[in-house]
């Protein structure tokens, strides 16, 4: 198990103060990521973006230095909760985020709400905590797991293809993401497929595929899954017979980076993209590139609106951490500038927001990246709020 407390880079020395004092004034926040493995890019992509956010508030969160322990879960249930338990127990953390899979996510958060500590999700959004298991502990920062997906759903309903093969992993995201997609999709699916979590080789499921004959195929396969899919995918030729298409997480640019041309054409729906015009975004994206060399992913843009959000949570709430119910209701006001453009919450503390259409493709400077395409649902609310009676 790995520890790493030097906290952000940032906190070095949260602006010199004494130690004492840091650690009276200081907003601690846990953040429990995959930071090794096949998902590692995911998590690194968070902590970056989470980062920017502390440079951009001048390492603080609500006027306070900000101390943030960061810790590799390596994509294990039981490593995250001796992790969480840990940070709750014996660091005493205000906040706790980071977690990329939603399997991760149901270890974690018991402990947390039990210890009436915040959870702002930079990624997981499971089903559960939407519906009749949400709680006042939990906030989603990034979507509610179904939502990319019934957004692809409908494109493709939309598009006229009347035969699709769908391919997710089998652990709750990967459920979440099939059903989210047949909400919204009401012709034949032909192929339904559930594979290894961390599987990365594809072939007896391309020849399945290959023999239902498919218009359309739908992947939800997160980093190097994704990355392995596709390459294969393009590779068997049965692209020239299948539209591909995917979430955002599918066709970020972590694996538009690994796979390079192959993924030319592929269609994706996300909450957020790079060429969104607004002043938080262009700010996050040219700084996000000279920081770190790279163009952000979805999961960098949810890193930096949950760090955002503490700020602002803490702002509002004049600092005062103890007070549980000023602190959620600073949260649920949401009073942020976020990367994606308009951000509120909904009842169940899920996002309600827009989801757009992005296709990979060449830009202006020859970089294979998304471009936006349009707006498929226009502030969308999940399909679980109306089962959450939190009070």
């Amino acid at each position: 198990m790995r520890l790493a407390l030097a906290a952000l880079p940032l906190l070095a020395a949260a602006l010199a103060a004494p130690a004492a004092a840091l650690a009276a004034d200081a907003v601690k926040v846990g953040f429990i990521s995959t930071l090794s493995g096949p998902g590692a890019a995911l998590g690194i992509d968070i902590r970056d973006g989470f980062n920017l956010a502390l440079k951009h508030t001048g390492n603080q969160l609500g006027g306070r230095p900000a101390e943030v322990i960061v810790a590799d879960d390596q994509q294990s249930p039981d490593v995250a909760r001796q992790l969480a338990d840990r940070m709750l127990k014996r660091d005493k953390v205000d906040f706790m985020t980071g977690i990329v899979f939603s399997n991760v996510m149901l270890a974690v958060g018991p402990p947390t709400f039990a210890a009436r500590t915040f959870y702002l999700s930079a990624n997981a959004g499971l089903s559960q905590y939407a519906g009749d298991q949400c709680n006042p502990y939990f906030f989603s920062v990034s979507y509610q797991n179904d939502n990319q997906h019934e957004a692809v759903g409908k494109t493709v309903q939309d598009k006229g293809f009347k035969k699709v093969a769908l391919l997710a992993p089998n652990y709750p995201a990967g459920k979440d993401a099939l059903t989210g997609f047949k909400r919204f999709y009401k012709g034949e699916v032909v192929q339904e497929i559930y594979t290894r979590l961390g599987q990365l080789d594809y072939a007896a499921e391309l020849a399945q595929v290959r023999a239902a004959k498919p218009e359309a195929m739908y992947i939800f396969l997160p980093g190097g899954m994704g990355i392995n899919f596709v390459k294969q995918y393009v590779a068997s030729g049965m692209s020239k017979d299948a539209t591909l298409f995917g979430p955002g997480f599918s066709a970020d640019e972590d694996v538009i980076g690994a796979v390079g041309e192959p993924m030319l054409g592929m269609f994706n729906t996300s909450q957020w993209a790079h060429d969104l015009d607004n002043a938080a975004n262009k700010r996050f994206v040219a700084d996000f590139q000279k920081a770190y060399g790279r163009l952000p992913t979805l999961y960098a843009s949810q890193g930096y609106d949950a760090a955002m959000l503490m700020d602002a949570a803490v702002r509002d709430a004049k600092g005062k951490l103890d007070d549980k119910q000023a602190l959620r209701q600073a949260l649920k006001a949401a009073r942020f500038s976020s990367v994606r453009g308009g951000f509120r919450f909904g009842a169940n503390q899920y996002p309600v927001q827009d989801y757009h259409l992005r296709v990979v493709t060449r830009d202006g400077q020859g970089r294979i990246t998304n471009r936006t395409l349009g707006t498929v649902f226009k502030n969308h609310v999940d399909a679980y709020a109306s089962a959450c009676r939190m009070s």
